[in-house]
């Protein structure tokens, strides 16, 4: 009987539960042919040998429905030709070879085949999220049926565009816009929500509920302070949207969260004769780096933009309905908190308070696991799901 053994103290060579369960449900021949060169600088040299072990596992557990073989297309022009005719192209990397550097060719992809359907992954330079990657691309192959996933906008004065968002997930699953304001229709799976300004209709936080009673997730994006950063204007949200997140055990604060680690925006500034846009960093547009590796939702991820976010505090009583409420992102600690009096002014020069920056990290991304098999997440910024917000960054 053939065994594996990871002696890692994060087990970083097995596999998660979620992608266990997607290579049970292969039923066919799945074949990953991996076209990587050989003479890899040592850190790519680290992530072949990774690689090599995390497709062991996904055959380990595939009952023999999956296999994998390397090849080296620099071996052969017939090989070089096989991989470009699958959709993997040699990329340009600088290595250092005879203590020179050099510019190398180097192949770092797989193409994943099921029945008459092909996935590709043209290109691996790291180890991070390359297990959510490939068992994504598995999962494609082998779901004969797509889930369902429902876009819905609280902020009926506001329309929210998730045109980036729905491009992107159409990928993989059906998106629908949904209207909360009745019952949820059984066909969708997840609910993504963008949040509220205003006050939360006892209806629509009835027919969440119920969603959310039976077994299906929720995605809930919503700020504590509603912001202008055109007029540097912001005000704290008044609504029972706060009351309706607590009784899952999350406590959204009416606050602005701050990070060193940010985007920019430009501002115009004088020089000489000319006024000019200058980038300048700002930190009310955090850059999130720091993620829960123990939640596979999140692990793996490299980096989220968020706009205005405020800060999460999980309670310390929890309903009957809550089994647990788990951190899932924070900002960096070099935060800060901003309340009251907001000022949103991006120059430091004239905004005093975007030179104190040293506090611990804020939560800002937590999740409420539900004794119904549900799943309440929050991200503290409104603008998360929206073509001008989160949805705005390059992936």
């Amino acid at each position: 009987m053939y065994r594996r053994f990871d002696l890692t103290d994060n087990k970083m060579y097995s596999l998660s539960s979620s992608s266990k369960n997607v290579v049970a449900k292969i039923e066919d021949l799945l074949t990953m042919k991996v076209y990587f060169s050989e003479d890899l600088p040592n850190e790519l040299g680290n992530t072949k040998r990774y690689l090599q072990d995390i497709l062991e596992e996904y055959a380990a557990h595939s009952n023999d429905n999956l296999r994998f073989y390397f090849t080296v297309p620099e071996s052969s022009e017939d090989l070089e030709n096989e991989a470009r005719k699958d959709g993997i192209q040699p990329v340009q990397m600088q290595v250092v070879e005879n203590d020179k550097l050099e510019i190398k060719r180097v192949y770092l992809g797989i193409a994943l085949f099921y029945e008459d359907k092909k996935e590709i992954i043209p290109v691996i330079q790291t180890t991070t999220g390359l297990e959510y990657l490939i068992t994504t691309k598995i999962k494609t192959l082998v779901d004969t049926d797509k889930k369902t996933i429902g876009l819905a906008n609280l902020d009926s004065d506001n329309e929210i565009k998730t045109q980036n968002l729905s491009s992107q997930l159409s990928q993989h699953y059906n998106v629908r816009n949904t209207d909360v304001a009745a019952p949820v229709d059984d066909q969708i799976d997840v609910l993504l929500v963008s949040g509220t300004s205003d006050t939360l209709d006892s209806l629509i936080a009835s027919n969440i509920d119920s969603f959310l009673d039976s077994g299906r997730g929720v995605l809930f994006t919503q700020s504590g302070v509603d912001t202008d950063i055109a007029l540097q204007q912001a005000n704290a949200i008044q609504s029972d949207v706060f009351s309706f997140l607590r009784s899952y055990g999350l406590i959204l604060k009416n606050n602005l969260v701050l990070d060193r680690s940010c985007g920019r925006v430009q501002v115009q500034q004088q020089m000489g004769f000319f006024r000019m846009n200058v980038p300048m960093e700002y930190p009310f547009l955090p850059i999130v780096q720091s993620f829960n590796e123990n939640e596979l939702i999140v692990n793996g991820l490299e980096q989220v933009h968020l706009f205005f976010p405020s800060e999460v505090q999980v309670d310390t009583v929890l309903s009957d309905k809550v089994v647990d409420v788990v951190d899932l992102f924070s900002s960096s600690n070099n935060s800060g908190i901003m309340e009251g009096r907001f000022m949103l002014n991006p120059d430091p020069k004239n905004n005093p308070f975007l030179r104190n920056l040293d506090q611990s990290g804020k939560l800002l991304c937590a999740s409420s696991k539900l004794t119904s098999g549900g799943e309440l997440i929050l991200v503290s910024d409104s603008r998360f799901l929206s073509d001008d917000g989160g949805m705005s960054i390059p992936v």
